[in-house]
């Protein structure tokens, strides 16, 4: 292996797509684009989903009928409903958006928690005390306070929204790109060259990443100067997660790019894989409630475990050793997905 080659292919590639200012500048301005948008019309704090948790519950998927709560609430359409076994672990779910609601099952004293950055919360909030005066309760329900900082949903979306740029920027950038130089005979010429495959994917890798995490640092300290985002942990922690999950998504994108000659064709299986993993990894809202075979096939997709591991440090202040098992899972994806990309790559069609 010539680290000459790899670093010509590498500043090659990089000319290539900073010389290309319409993909340049859409890198660089979708991301804060939707997150503006996010801020603007939803004000950063909801969701499409009203999510109303229930404690202490055993099972996470209950009924209504089930609590031991006034039926003018729980017989509303408007709330679905999600067991939780202890208080800690359901207002831990509150602060982190995964629910909008939670009341206490049994409660004598009608207690309920809600969060002040949530708006479907608040719905939820006088609703529930309209449903309590309707059924002639002495009083309104008991609002306990939530002790912590709060997390608005605007810092909890951010990294979903990172990573989803990454995402498309990792299988179009390297599994779409390679395809087209196959069909337009690039590579063929390549192999004419002293250039082996190994060198040749290798540059590709690290161009991507360096694309990848310039536009990361970028967009974060750009919309961080908007939104004033609130990171408990360690910046260099989550860059380190980002740089994993984005080693994955690469690596994802060679396989993808190992043998196809078709745009079109590459272009629908990436669209394929990238819509699941857009709505099961939870860039956008939780999957808490989902029916378990849901919460296991988002398991699959790297974006759901590099966004585990950034939120647990963004929001939670965790470090690199309590996420350790996403690490593992991202450091694994990456190896395999890299060696049968590499050991499936043609130069030829």
């Amino acid at each position: 292996m010539s680290f000459q080659r790899i670093w010509a292919m590498f500043v090659a590639r990089n000319y290539e797509f900073f010389r290309d200012r319409a993909a340049l500048g859409w890198n660089f301005i979708f991301p804060i684009l939707i997150v503006a948008g996010f801020a603007v019309i939803f004000g950063g704090n909801t969701r499409d989903v009203i999510k109303v948790g229930v404690f202490p519950i055993q099972s996470e998927r209950i009924k209504p009928n089930q609590l031991a709560i006034t039926p003018k609430f729980t017989g509303n359409n408007l709330f679905s409903f999600i067991g939780f076994e202890n208080q800690e672990t359901a207002v831990n779910k509150l602060k982190h958006h995964k629910i909008d609601f939670l009341v206490k099952n049994g409660s004598p004293t009608d207690e309920y928690w809600v969060t002040e950055t949530s708006h479907k919360g608040k719905i939820a909030e006088q609703i529930f005390n309209s449903s309590l005066v309707a059924d002639e309760h002495e009083n309104p329900g008991n609002r306990k306070k939530i002790t912590g900082i709060e997390i608005r949903y605007i810092d909890w979306v951010f990294p979903g929204i990172l990573a989803m740029n990454m995402m498309f920027s990792s299988l179009f950038g390297v599994g779409y790109i390679i395809v087209r130089y196959r069909k337009n005979g690039v590579l063929k010429r390549f192999k004419t060259t002293p250039l082996n495959a190994i060198e040749y994917l290798t540059a590709q890798m690290f161009s991507r990443i360096f694309v990848l995490m310039s536009t990361l640092i970028i967009v974060w300290i750009g919309c961080d100067l908007i939104f004033s985002f609130h990171t408990v942990g360690s910046y260099l922690s989550l860059l380190f997660i980002f740089f994993l999950g984005g080693l994955s998504l690469i690596s994802l994108g060679l396989i993808l790019a190992a043998r196809g000659t078709s745009e079109e064709f590459t272009s629908g299986i990436i669209n394929f894989i990238t819509w699941p993993m857009m709505f099961l990894s939870e860039v956008w809202f939780s999957l808490e409630g989902s029916p378990e075979w849901v919460k296991a096939a988002s398991n699959i997709f790297p974006l759901t475990h590099m966004l585990k591991a950034a939120r647990a440090i963004m929001n939670d202040g965790a470090g690199l050793v309590d996420v350790r098992q996403e690490i593992l899972i991202l450091t694994s994806m990456f190896i395999i997905c890299l060696i049968i990309g590499a050991s499936m790559f043609s130069w030829d069609e």
